[in-house]
């Protein structure tokens, strides 16, 4: 199947090591997927949550679709997320271990769905940001220093 992607979280692997990903659906109003097929969907800040065996989706912004009038939904509001029982049963398991949380990574079109895939990550620590950047740098520079060398 085709997949055409929405949105991404652009702190999740700056913030987090992802460990496991997994697809899960999300329960949207009307206004809301046409909002969505506009582009209007933002992943930054979100995060999810297991209640009452179901996972949610809070601070995950869709914006107001701008003909949808009385129909629109709060943009700001929690979202039920689709698994299966197995599926969440996993999750509690995983979350329950000490620094484990779930990432909303990225929202996509799956043929005419829409998907989000969550990633079970550890926070990570100041000092592995800085690690991290700097590893990413040094690979920076040898990719540049390699291109200039290449041409000479």
């Amino acid at each position: 199947m085709n997949t055409k992607l929405i949105a991404k979280n652009p702190t999740a692997y700056h913030n987090y090591n992802i460990e496991n990903k997994i697809e899960a659906g999300i329960v949207l109003s009307g206004t809301e997927i046409k909002s969505i097929r506009n582009g209007k969907a933002n992943l930054k800040d979100c995060y999810a949550y297991i209640k009452n065996s179901e996972v949610f989706i809070c601070g995950m912004h869709i914006s107001p679709y701008e003909h949808g009038n009385i129909f629109n939904k709060d943009p700001l509001r929690d979202r039920k997320l689709l698994l299966h029982k197995k599926e969440i049963q996993k999750l509690i398991g995983l979350t329950k271990q000490q620094g484990y949380t779930l990432v909303p990574i990225c929202l996509y079109f799956k043929g005419s769905h829409v998907k989000i895939e969550l990633g079970i990550g550890k926070g990570k620590k100041l000092y592995d940001k800085r690690q991290d950047l700097a590893k990413k740098d040094a690979l920076r520079q040898i990719a540049i220093n390699l291109k200039n060398k290449n041409y000479r």
